[in-house]
């Protein structure tokens, strides 16, 4: 049964290879949508080149609602958006995926059924689909080349739709059994580095040693080290003082 999670529907209009409608359910399943629906394959339904290409993703096709025609996909929801790279001369609001993803959290939160159109391969919506239609979904690609293949189109609109439900932080960093090292950790690390230049006469002429001391210090406040990392740098200075003394 498909998931309890409320979500627009993605709605495939006449796609035209197998692939490419098995592609657009791994990229839904990706984001955790699954309410496909497909309007008039090409090659009929089911569709086995389709099965193969959903791999893990096939109780998507499994589910998926048979249309068809656009109105059929669309008679229960109250709000639709229709993908397209280009133009079509029709006067609608037109928004980018984010802002899209974004008014359909807004309508479901509502209580509204949303739905998004895309179009077959070649040619993407005719503008009989597109006038069905409450607002365009246009994706800011290269204007020289602006065909996005189906399931990247779709992948591309579910990954706005889960950025709207994810607590996922924009930057992270994963600590590899470590953790950030403390200010006195770094402050240790700093003297035992300028201790051993101090010995080994790197902070000449005189004049100069203090300010090439607070360059240091500053650098070494600039470097976000983890305590493994601080080890690890007193580990080396300890052995290149030990490989000079032996050397002596």
């Amino acid at each position: 049964m498909p998931s309890p999670t409320p979500q627009p529907a993605f709605v495939l209009v006449r796609p035209q290879m197998g692939e490419n409608i098995g592609g657009a359910a791994r990229a839904m399943w990706n984001f955790g949508l699954d309410r496909m629906r497909v309007v008039a394959p090409r090659d009929g339904w089911p569709n086995q080149k389709a099965i193969a290409m959903a791999s893990g993703a096939g109780r998507l096709l499994d589910e998926a609602r048979l249309c068809a025609s656009t109105d059929e996909a669309l008679e229960d929801c109250h709000y639709v958006f229709a993908t397209t790279a280009r133009a079509r001369g029709l006067t609608k609001p037109v928004v980018t995926p984010e802002r899209a993803m974004q008014m359909a959290h807004e309508k479901i939160a509502a209580g509204e059924k949303v739905a998004v159109l895309f179009g077959p391969e070649r040619a993407g919506l005719e503008n009989d689909d597109i006038a069905r239609a409450n607002a365009i979904i246009n994706v800011p690609v290269n204007p020289e080349f602006a065909s996005l293949n189906l399931a990247q189109c779709v992948l591309l609109t579910a990954y706005e739709w889960q950025r709207g439900v994810s607590d996922a932080a924009p930057e992270r960093v994963d600590m590899a059994k470590t953790e950030w090292a403390s200010h006195a950790e770094m402050a240790a690390l700093q003297t035992h580095y300028e201790d051993r230049l101090e010995t080994a006469g790197f902070f000449f002429p005189p004049e100069k040693a203090e300010g090439m001391k607070i360059n240091l210090r500053n650098m070494w406040s600039r470097m976000r080290l983890t305590r493994a990392d601080v080890q690890m740098l007193h580990g080396i200075m300890r052995q290149m003082v030990r490989w000079k003394e032996r050397g002596d």
